[in-house]
């Protein structure tokens, strides 16, 4: 018997009415706060289209805007963005972004997390070390070489690596307003996997030339997450907001808000 049912029979053997117990329904509410994380090169802008949507459904969006410099800095401003919204979050990443999630998910506040063909670490990873051995045939991410300790990508090739799907003119602007990407990001090491303690769900992008498929996939299922396939670049955020938002809303209607 559960605890809501034995809470039920005692009021009702005590004469009492169920109202007196709502804290017993309150259980299974859905969570109605969703902090977005975006990734390297880019900031949280693309996560418009999804914030509406969201938004739309009734729940309280916010865009963490990471200075993706450190890992720990990064970590530090989704910690108060997660602080300042109500109640617990579900908490998602895209690309970089969910290594940012996996360690500022052990938030207690935190009761789920969402990877967008994000990176899923292990205790000790980091970016760096997850793409330092690509599998042959694997994309490769048209990275240019450091300058002043910050990555970016070829204009050029950014459209075919990044966002192939997106609109031409969104695509260009992605790579004419990219934001640099710290070397001390790409080699921030996990502490302590959230996804070991959190409930996760995981977008594999099929379409993706950053993150290979089969290293999404296999990060996906090593954290346990609940997985979905659906076509897209990179960019699956912004060219495919309604798929990206619908496993946002699976995750926060598959845990329980317990804060009261």
């Amino acid at each position: 018997m559960s605890v809501a049912t034995k809470l039920l029979a005692a009021a009702a053997s005590l004469g009492l009415a169920t109202a007196t117990i709502p804290a017993a329904q309150a259980q299974s509410a859905p969570v109605k706060s969703i902090v977005l994380v975006h990734g390297g090169f880019v900031d949280g802008s693309g996560w418009e289209g999804v914030y509406k949507i969201l938004k739309k459904d009734g729940y309280k969006v916010s865009i963490v805007q990471n200075p993706t410099t450190t890992l720990a800095d990064d970590v530090a401003v989704t910690k108060r963005a997660i602080a300042a919204a109500e109640g617990n979050v579900i908490l998602v990443g895209h690309s970089y972004g969910g290594v940012v999630v996996t360690e500022a998910g052990t938030d207690p506040k935190v009761a789920g997390l969402v990877y967008i063909t994000a990176f899923a670490p292990d205790q000790g990873e980091s970016v760096g070390k997850l793409i330092a051995n690509p599998p042959p045939g694997a994309p490769v991410p048209p990275i240019l070489p450091p300058k002043d300790g910050f990555l970016s990508l070829d204009h050029a090739k950014f459209a075919a690596a990044f966002a192939a799907d997106v609109k031409p003119d969104v695509a260009a602007f992605m790579a004419d307003s990219q934001v640099p990407w710290g070397v001390a990001a790409l080699n921030g090491e996990v502490s302590a996997p959230a996804w070991k303690s959190k409930p996760s769900w995981y977008l594999v992008a099929t379409n993706d030339k950053m993150i290979p498929v089969d290293a999404q996939r296999m990060m996906a299922k090593r954290a346990g997450a609940k997985t979905v396939d659906q076509a897209g670049s990179h960019a699956v955020y912004v060219s495919k907001p309604e798929a990206v938002a619908k496993v946002i809303e699976q995750a926060a209607k598959g845990v329980g808000d317990k804060q009261k």
